[in-house]
């Protein structure tokens, strides 16, 4: 009897806003006056869809495979290291079902990006970006992202291969 095999993963991320960087979310530059203050270019929504997607495998976390502490990954793009987790998902013989994504910040709206940021993301890892959902809210000014010091972002998602034994 062939039974389905889900597994489900979840990833948060939150960097600083500080000035003098670029502001990247889903690998998409966002006009703003302040950028995300991290190792790589710090993309929240990237870094949190990399966590969720090894945490589903059981692999960890993007801290242990793309440290902060090597020199390869500096300004990186965020989503280099994506296509990097979406190989190991094939490796793990698992296909993505789903990516479901809330951008936490106060500013900016990112609604004009939503569509850009999934088809990069989409892309990046191989997957239909019908797949893939992506969210904004704030904490109505409350908080340290309230304040706008930050952007967070939490991913959910879900992956599947068929377990023939069971």
């Amino acid at each position: 009897m062939n039974c389905p095999n889900f597994q489900i993963g979840s990833g948060f991320d939150v960097h600083r806003l500080v000035r003098g960087r670029k502001l990247v979310l889903g690998g998409v530059e966002i006009p703003f006056e302040k950028g995300l203050q991290g190792h790589s270019d710090a993309d929240v929504l990237v870094h949190s869809i990399c966590d969720a997607i090894l945490g589903a495998i059981g692999k960890g976390d993007i801290g242990e495979h793309f440290p902060d502490t090597n020199l390869e990954f500096k300004n990186i793009s965020s989503l280099v290291l994506l296509e990097k987790c979406g190989k190991m998902v094939l490796d793990e013989g698992f296909s993505i079902c789903n990516i479901d994504c809330t951008i936490i910040a106060q500013a900016p709206k990112i609604n004009n990006y939503k569509q850009e940021m999934k088809n990069n993301i989409a892309k990046t890892i191989n997957i239909d970006h019908k797949l893939i959902n992506i969210k904004g809210t704030t904490t109505e000014h409350l908080g340290y992202i309230g304040k706008g010091e930050g952007i967070a972002c939490q991913s959910v998602t879900i992956i599947t291969t068929m377990n023939k034994s069971g």
